[in-house]
C-alpha cells in the first residue's frame, strides 16, 4: 500500500531498499517506526543505519544534564531578577526574556530524551510537532532578544544621557519580538509554509530543510535570512561598536594623562568604573562567540540541506547542531547574569548557603555608563 507525503507524492517508491534488508544486514533507521508515521520522516534519512544504541542513551544522558544545568541558571535568573526591586530595570527585561527563552527550549528535552531511550521515532508526529513548534519559539525568540539587548547595551553606551530605554519602551519591544517570532513556528505547524519533521536520528525535529522541493528552499532561505543572518549582523554590528567605544575611551583617557604628566586621570571609583567597562568587553566578545557557536551550525547545516550536497549530512552530523544550541542554552544564564555583580549580591541574600562572598559595591553612585550596561549583563 502506498503512502503519501505532505505534497501528495508517493513516498514509498524510492523506499523499498529502506525498508527490506537482506538477512544478516544493518537496520536502517526508521525499522521500528509504524506505517502510519513512517510517511512524516523525509526519505533522506532512512537510507542509513541504525545507529548503536548506546549513542542514543548517551545523548539522552546528555540532554538530561544539560536540561538540568539550563532549567536551574534560568530558573535562577527569573526568579531574581522579578524578587529583587533593585534588579527590575528596564534593561534587565530583556535580559529576564532571554532566561525564559532558554528556559523555553530546555521543557522539550524530555520528548527528545524519550525518544533517544526508546531509540527512535517513538512519540511520533505528534510529539515531534510539540518538540519542534517550542524549539522554533524559544529559538528564534532568543536569536532577536539577544539583538535587542545588544543594540540597548549600545545605546547606553554611545548616548550615556538620553539613550537608556525606558520600561514602556521596553514592553513594547519584547510584545514586537514574540510578534516577529510566533508566525515562524506557526507557519509549518499549521502546514501554511514549510513543515517540522524529524532529523538526524529520529529523535529530534525541526523544520525540513531536506525535502527537495522550490517552497523548501524558499522557505529555508527566508527563515535563515530573517531568524538568523538579521540578528547576526546586529549582534556584531552593536557589540563592535560597543567594544570600539571602550577601546577609544581607554586610549583618550591615556593620552590626557600622559599629557598632564600623571599616571592615570582615575580616582578609585573611576578605577572601578574603568573595570567594568572592560568587563563589559569581554562579555560582549563572549555574547557574540556563544550565539555564532550556537546558531551558525544549524544555518550551515539548513543551508547545505536546501542548497547543497545533501550527502553531507549524515544523521551523526546532524545532531552536533542540536547539542550546540543546547549548551548555549546553558552557558546564557551564567554570561548575562551570573557575571552581574548585583545579581550575586541577590542571590548570596537569599541562598546564603551558596558562600558565594559577594562584596556590596562600594558606592551607588556610579556613573550612568558603569550602571547601566552591567545591569544587563
Amino acid at each position: 500500500m502506498p503512502y503519501y507525503n505532505w505534497n501528495g507524492t508517493d513516498q514509498t517508491a524510492g523506499w523499498p531498499e529502506a525498508r527490506i534488508q537482506p538477512a544478516g544486514a544493518p537496520r536502517l533507521l526508521g525499522w521500528n517506526v509504524p506505517p502510519e508515521e513512517l510517511v512524516h520522516i523525509p526519505e533522506h534519512w532512512l537510507v542509513y543505519p541504525e545507529p548503536n544504541p548506546a549513542l542514543h542513551y548517551l545523548l539522552a544522558l546528555l540532554y538530561i544534564l544539560f536540561t538540568f544545568v539550563a532549567l536551574l541558571g534560568n530558573g535562577l535568573v527569573i526568579w531574581i531578577f522579578c524578587a529583587a526591586k533593585s534588579l527590575r530595570t528596564p534593561s534587565n527585561m530583556f535580559v529576564v526574556n532571554l532566561a525564559i527563552c532558554d528556559f523555553m527550549m530546555m521543557l522539550k528535552t524530555p520528548i527528545f530524551i524519550y525518544n533517544s531511550f526508546h531509540t527512535g521515532f517513538a512519540l511520533g508526529n505528534l510529539g515531534c510537532q510539540i518538540f519542534s513548534f517550542i524549539g522554533s519559539l524559544s529559538g528564534i525568540g532568543a536569536s532577536i532578544t539577544n539583538a535587542a539587548i545588544a543594540y540597548d547595551r549600545y545605546s547606553t553606551i554611545a548616548r550615556p544621557l538620553d539613550g537608556k530605554l525606558s520600561r514602556g519602551q521596553v514592553m513594547m519591544l519584547i510584545v514586537l519580538i514574540w510578534m516577529y517570532t510566533i508566525p515562524w513556528a506557526l507557519m509549518p505547524s499549521m502546514g501554511v509554509w514549510g513543515r517540522f519533521v524529524p532529523e538526524g536520528f529520529l529523535t529530534s525535529c525541526t523544520f525540513d530543510y531536506i525535502t527537495d522541493s522550490d517552497e523548501i528552499r524558499y522557505f529555508v532561505g527566508t527563515i535563515f535570512t530573517f531568524s538568523y543572518a538579521i540578528p547576526m549582523t546586529l549582534i556584531i554590528y552593536f557589540y563592535s561598536q560597543i567594544v570600539g567605544h571602550v577601546v577609544n575611551h581607554e586610549k583618550a583617557l591615556r593620552e590626557q594623562a600622559k599629557k598632564m604628566n600623571v599616571e592615570s586621570l582615575r580616582s578609585g571609583q573611576n578605577k572601578d568604573q574603568a573595570s567594568a567597562e572592560v568587563r563589559i568587553a569581554k562579555v560582549a566578545l563572549t555574547i557574540c562567540f556563544l550565539f555564532v557557536a550556537a546558531w551558525t551550525p544549524y544555518g550551515v547545516m539548513s543551508l547545505i540541506g536546501a542548497f547543497g550536497n545533501k550527502s553531507l549530512l549524515t544523521p551523526g552530523v546532524t545532531m552536533i547542531p542540536a547539542c550546540c544550541c543546547k549548551a548555549v542554552a546553558c552557558l546564557d544564564p551564567y554570561v548575562y547574569a551570573i557575571s552581574h555583580p548585583r545579581y550575586r549580591l541577590e542571590l548570596q541574600k537569599r541562598m546564603p548557603w551558596l558562600e558565594l562572598q559577594e562584596k556590596p559595591p562600594a558606592s551607588d553612585a556610579t556613573s550612568t555608563t558603569t550602571e547601566a550596561v552591567p545591569a544587563s549583563s
